[in-house]
């Protein structure tokens, strides 16, 4: 594609800059450097090379648009605004107030044209990633011969700040490994953050390190030179088999006299007057704000109203695929609505008392290759730990390079990028996938797993050796207060099954569970399942806590557990029975699953008039207090740990039935 600017491309571009100049400054707040620099880069991708519909943002075969740099997103605003989505001039205007369709960064779900909320630098480099995975994978399932569904590129923006985060590292390096031919990073190499030029704390060659990473890598010295950015993003487009990452010079606040290349308009606003010259200087009128030329509005709708035939020759072509192959359409269009195949839930295991213990990480593993079959859109993997999580589809191949058909996923030891690439595979219609690790290592993804809760997205986290019964690792491994810091972060689930059934109901409803993260932590150790027959039914996992095994009379107190300490307060329960105490047993895999309960279930459970009761979790006891009340007790852990086999920690830590039992009386003797 040969790309000669012309008068209204520069007026557009200019008119851009002016927009977000105007945003920032009557919000008092916000970036206006980094779109006024990278104006040009917009252009290019949303005028050029983009596939998108402004009017159906959810297109399957769109390309998709990643702003990692979220603090510039007056840019991604401006563009979706002129190119026709519901973006209204008064929604730019209220930029960065509240209950705004155009807050301080990129949000999911409040604007159509935003693939996904980025925020912390980093996110969307590697959220890219994860989008760029799906596509390989969906063109693996569903491409046919002369039905090319699925071939869009995924693009970004980054920055400085994106490259020196960590995350970034990880996901390219990842990136380079699997060929991502279809990522297209786009690099705002303006040389300045916060505390000022970037040569203070990042002098290295960019290029060659994402050259050892195994990327296509272009530059481009006039961040103002749309032809040679277009240039670069065509050949990064006929560059199959490598991700492409186009260093583009860039000048921050270009176009402004006193604040370009300088700190001070990277977090700031311009001010008034120099808002006023930057307007003289592209020769508008200083005493008009937000103000777009018609030209300029007249040429942007036309370039957006191209991406309806785009979308209607799409839907044509997957109209014809129905008639040659309409099983597998069939199973797309399933897929892309969030809707389940009939009667998936009947495959999943039911385990016998008379199976003996079992580790809930190898139920799992059970019950995930129980479901594979029946969910074809379910795919995951570990952080190198799949042996030990148990996440490996035994009957599939592994994902990579070679094989984009592949269901079982290798992250490396990168826990981070990890949980950012799940992100981008979940926004992914037709892919449901699952990530793992040890419990500990949730400590590495926690940006991830917060942005997954904020955008309210089905990514599912799978945590193992989730408590001091890992034993012999020690207080490095051995997850203390990770339980409340997930359970901390609104909109997540988090479940932790107590046996073998438990966890089979906590696959079931992770899989049904679409508005938000649901976190699955497992055991290393065995422990006991518990019969069905005797105990109450592992189903009731989806109201979050049930009386599990009640007293013969009246209760004189409420035991309370999850995972591993269930089974242990069954057996204090049956001790206390022998002194003529009564106990009830309840099960609590999932505090967010009961605080949705209705008030008489929470009562059955719970009544407000038994006071007296335990919990039992090997893990912070932060939290509990909400559930046993001033007049309860918890045995919980308040330190670290130790390096021991698993049966002497829990002596040693007091989560045994005598201690139990010990604590239990000594609250009904207060």
């Amino acid at each position: 594609m040969t790309v000669t600017t012309t008068d209204i491309e520069q007026l557009g571009i200019n008119t851009v800059r002016i927009l977000a100049a105007d945003a920032v400054q009557k919000a008092n707040s916000g970036h206006p450097g980094m779109p006024m620099g990278a104006a040009p880069m917009g252009h290019v991708l949303w005028a050029h090379h983009m596939k998108y519909n402004p009017k159906n943002a959810e297109w399957p075969n769109r390309d998709r648009f990643l702003l990692s740099a979220g603090h510039g997103c007056m840019l991604q605003y401006a563009y979706l605004y002129l190119t026709g989505y519901n973006l209204t001039m008064d929604d730019i205007k209220n930029f960065r107030q509240l209950h705004s369709k155009t807050p301080g960064h990129p949000e999911y779900g409040l604007l159509d044209g935003i693939d996904i909320t980025t925020g912390p630098l980093g996110q969307g480099f590697a959220n890219g990633v994860g989008f760029a995975i799906a596509q390989k994978h969906l063109a693996a399932r569903y491409n046919k011969p002369d039905f090319d569904l699925f071939n869009y590129h995924i693009y970004a923006i980054c920055s400085d700040g994106d490259l020196m985060e960590g995350v970034t590292a990880e996901a390219a390096s990842i990136a380079g490994h699997l060929k991502l031919g279809n990522l297209i990073y786009l690099y705002d190499d303006n040389n300045i953050s916060i505390e000022g030029n970037t040569a203070m704390t990042f002098d290295e060659d960019v290029a060659k390190r994402f050259e050892a990473y195994g990327w296509h890598v272009q530059s481009v010295e006039d961040g103002n030179d749309i032809e040679a950015i277009s240039r670069a993003v065509e050949n990064a487009k006929h560059e199959t088999e490598r991700p492409s990452l186009i260093k583009v010079r860039t000048q921050i606040a270009y176009g402004s006299p006193n604040k370009v290349n300088t700190a001070g308009s990277h977090g700031s606003p311009l001010g008034e007057e120099e808002v006023k010259l930057v307007k003289q200087n592209f020769g508008f009128d200083p005493e008009k704000s937000f103000y777009v030329p018609d030209e300029v509005f007249d040429y942007y709708r036309s370039i957006g109203a191209k991406g309806e035939e785009l979308e209607k020759s799409w839907d044509e072509l997957f109209s014809a695929y129905k008639e040659k192959y309409p099983e597998l359409a069939a199973q797309y269009e399933q897929e892309r609505t969030l809707q389940l195949p009939e009667n998936w839930q009947d495959v999943i295991p039911t385990f016998s008392a008379e199976d003996g213990k079992m580790a809930t990480r190898k139920a799992s593993g059970k019950v995930l290759n129980a479901l594979a079959p029946v969910l074809p859109s379910l795919m995951g993997g570990a952080a190198d730990l799949a042996p030990s999580t148990d996440t490996m589809l035994k009957d599939y191949p592994s994902f990579s390079a070679e094989d984009r058909s592949g269901r079982n996923f290798h992250f490396g030891v990168r826990e981070h990028s990890m949980g950012a690439i799940l992100n981008g595979m979940t926004m992914t219609k037709g892919i449901i996938p699952y990530g793992a690790t040890f419990l500990i290592f949730s400590e590495y993804m926690r940006p991830p797993i917060r942005m997954a809760a904020i955008m309210k997205i089905r990514t599912i986290f799978v945590y193992t050796h989730d408590s001091i019964g890992l034993g012999e690792d020690g207080t490095t491994h051995q997850p203390v207060e990770q339980l409340i810091a997930l359970r901390a972060m609104p909109n997540i689930v988090v479940i932790r099954p107590a046996d073998a059934n438990e966890t089979a109901q906590a696959w079931k409803a992770a899989i049904e569970h679409t508005t938000g993260p649901v976190v699955i932590v497992l055991t290393r150790q065995d422990i006991p399942i518990l019969d069905q027959n005797t105990y109450g039914k592992a189903e009731n996992l989806s109201k979050g806590a049930y009386i599990l095994s009640d007293s013969e009379g009246e209760p004189d107190l409420i035991l309370l557990a999850t995972g591993s300490e269930v089974s242990l307060i069954l057996d204090a329960q049956q001790k206390l029975a022998e002194e003529s105490i009564q106990a009830r047993v309840v099960s609590m895999p999932c505090w967010e699953f009961f605080e949705k309960q209705d008030e008489a279930y929470k009562e059955r459970v719970l009544p407000k008039s038994l006071k007296k009761r335990l919990a039992v979790e090997a893990a912070s006891p932060v939290g509990w207090h909400k559930y046993v009340s001033d007049e309860g007790d918890v045995i919980g852990m308040t330190t670290f740990g130790e390096s021991a086999p698993a049966k002497d920690l829990f002596k040693e830590f007091g989560f045994t039935v005598e201690n139990v039992v010990s604590r239990a009386k000594a609250l009904l003797n207060k």
